[in-house]
């Protein structure tokens, strides 16, 4: 992407200024915070651009100017409406900034009132063959667009601030999808109809994007993903601006492939590049491409908060957390009072481990807000690392009663149920996150876990399967899904599995390297050459000795001993630096159990000096020693016993 002309850069400063506008007129703060954040990215040598109007204020023009400032409409007939319904518009607006919902909605709505048996009539001769109740109206098309989503807008957040008062406490009885939004088909009926009026999906009249958003929402609550994605993809292309409408349609997303096949039906601009990055991070896919896509919006939004966060998080999903952390520390330093995605700053830290910088971020953000979800998954965070498991459930309770939909508060409870053996909510937890984001594979790994407590293997399996499928180059979810097939007596598969988690540590040992899994009927081919865990080797060979293949078991358990000296010069790829060779791990547990069993192998063979010499060194490492003397006196008595 080529760097912007002068002219450019004012017209998407412009653009920026009016979609900040447009979404705070309505209501949709967090899309207004996010274009507005962006809109303040620009270097700092472009801020002194003239974008505004010099106009004195007692001059004969102000009034039209000060006019111009509300955003009206450039389609003609809309703006007409727009002048008209001005003082009602900003009182219904007021109602909503108080969070008095069905007011607002009844200010410009009024057919949205509840119906009494008094005037129950008057719509009667509304109603079609279908009976939902107020759908047609004859006042609908008099409302401009602005006003009719901010009246149906107004709706949704009553219904939906009911549900909350209905469902009452986190995981509770009426918690979940037991409770639901009782707006919706209304919502959902009068949309249908308005937007049916005006041609569809197919209509070619100018829209301004955002009740189409709203529509897509409503779909997606009602499960109709299909024709939501629709929705959403037609509003994004009338109104690119508003982020929140490219959240749900990334949220519809589950896979790369997905994510190409939609690439055509988006609009031709800055935006989708924006979309790109962060469907990207969600689905876990750092690729030097979309680094490059970061680099290149970069050098437009230089201090882009949002930017550099999609970076700390790329960085963070490829286990880099050094890079990780010092980028978002930068972030804290350059705006301190920014909450956004500092939770998952905590998860950085806490994996590190870095308990410090977790108490000291703990604290900036208690004295910021104590209420934001944000933070209390941080503190949670804080004292699972404390081993403190009730007050971290505790916080992330506090986290999901301030915003339910809050979905990493809900893996994170699940973790801290794990820990206190509470197995029946740590699953809850997990479901209600797999629920909300199908992409999270901490929740599908966690159910995994919570099954394989309650040995239900099979159960397990399967949800460990989905967790490697959306994370195929982490080693431990395919430990795990090996660990499950042995569970489950399929040890051909467990072999396997463990083999592609060989690959898998290879690949991060090696940066994104040159391995694959490829379609060989070996995958550990992928990682010959590197240091490989003496743990999953270990593994295996247990596996090939419970099936009868011992001159594989046997090969496996000198590959684990092997581990301890590292690779010679010779074992090799090419192309990669002698420095790696040598650096083994050491003597451990694990490489010290399979020293043992190859002494015992070698017994049963009768190779003595071989068993004596594995026994004499275990001897010396200090593990198995009684074992390891037992199996010395035994070779010589052997030896004595032939001599």
């Amino acid at each position: 992407m080529a760097s912007l002309s002068a002219e450019q850069t004012l017209q998407l400063r412009t653009q920026l200024h009016q979609a900040v506008a447009a979404c705070n007129d309505r209501c949709l703060y967090r899309s207004a915070k996010w274009a507005a954040e962006l809109l303040n990215a620009f270097p700092d040598s472009d801020q002194d651009l003239d974008t505004g109007c010099d106009t004195e204020p007692n001059s004969p023009t102000a009034e039209a100017d000060q006019w111009s400032n509300f955003q009206f409409s450039p389609d003609p007939h809309e703006a007409r409406l727009e002048r008209r319904e001005y003082p009602k518009f900003l009182m219904a607006k007021s109602f909503f900034d108080c969070r008095e919902f069905d007011r607002c909605a009844a200010t410009l709505l009024p057919s949205l009132v509840p119906q009494q048996p008094i005037n129950r009539d008057t719509t009667s001769a509304a109603t079609k063959t279908k009976p939902k109740p107020t759908n047609s109206l004859p006042g609908l098309p008099q409302l401009s667009q602005r006003s009719l989503f901010l009246a149906l807008y107004a709706k949704y957040m009553a219904g939906e601030k009911r549900k909350e008062e209905d469902s009452e406490m986190i995981l509770g009885p009426t918690d979940g999808s037991v409770t639901l939004n009782k707006e919706l088909s209304r919502i959902s009926g009068i949309l249908d109809d308005y937007l049916s009026a005006r041609g569809g999906l197919q209509s070619t009249q100018e829209s301004q994007g955002f009740l189409e958003y709203l529509y897509g929402v409503v779909l997606l609550k009602g499960k109709n993903e299909a024709l939501a994605n629709a929705w959403l993809l037609k509003s994004v292309n009338h109104c690119p601006w508003n982020w929140g409408a490219w959240q749900e349609l990334a949220d519809l997303l589950s896979s790369a492939e997905e994510l190409n096949g939609i690439t055509e039906h988006l609009p031709q601009n800055i935006m989708t590049f924006m979309f790109h990055i962060y469907c990207s991070q969600e689905l876990f896919r750092s690729t030097e491409k979309v680094y490059n896509e970061i680099n290149q919006i970069s050098s437009i939004f230089p201090n882009s908060a949002f930017l550099q966060t999609q970076r700390a998080l790329l960085h963070y999903h490829s286990k880099e957390f050094e890079e990780a952390d010092g980028l978002f520390a930068d972030l804290l330093l350059r705006h301190p009072y920014r909450l956004d995605s500092m939770d998952s700053y905590s998860n950085i830290l806490y994996v590190m481990p870095s308990r410090p910088k977790l108490a000291h971020l703990a604290s900036v953000a208690s004295s910021i807000d104590k209420f934001r979800p944000e933070t209390c998954c941080i503190i949670g965070n804080y004292y699972s690392q404390c081993s403190e498991h009730e007050k971290a459930v505790m916080y992330f309770r506090r986290a999901l009663t301030l915003d339910r939909q809050f979905l990493s508060a809900w893996t994170l409870m699940g973790h801290e149920y794990i820990e206190l053996k509470n197995t029946q909510a740590a699953i809850e937890s997990y479901r209600r996150a797999v629920d909300a984001n199908r992409k999270d594979y901490r929740a599908w790994y966690g159910l995994g876990q919570g099954y394989e407590l309650l040995d239900m293997h099979s159960y397990a399996l399967f949800y460990f399967q989905r967790a490697v499928a959306l994370q195929p180059w982490d080693p431990k979810m395919w430990m795990a899904v090996a660990n499950s097939f042995a569970n489950c007596g399929r040890l051909q598969n467990a072999i396997r599995s463990y083999k592609r988690a060989l690959v898998a540590g290879s690949y991060l040992d090696n940066g994104g390297g040159a391995v694959s899994f490829a379609s060989s009927a070996d995958p550990l081919a992928g990682a010959v050459g590197g240091a490989l865990d003496p743990e999953i080797l270990y593994q295996i060979a247990l596996l090939y000795e419970q099936d009868n293949n011992m001159d594989e078991a046997s090969a496996y358990m000198e590959l684990t001993l092997a581990q301890e000296e590292g690779p010679d010069e010779d074992d090799l790829p090419p192309g990669a630096p002698l420095s790696s060779a040598g650096g083994g791990i050491g003597i451990t547990q694990t490489t010290s159990k399979a020293r043992l069993w190859l002494a015992k192998w070698s017994f049963v063979k009768q190779d003595w000096q071989r068993a004596s010499e594995l026994a004499n060194e275990l001897c010396q490492d200090g593990v198995e020693v009684e074992e390891a003397k037992a199996l010395v006196r035994d070779v010589r008595a052997r030896l004595e016993a032939d001599g």
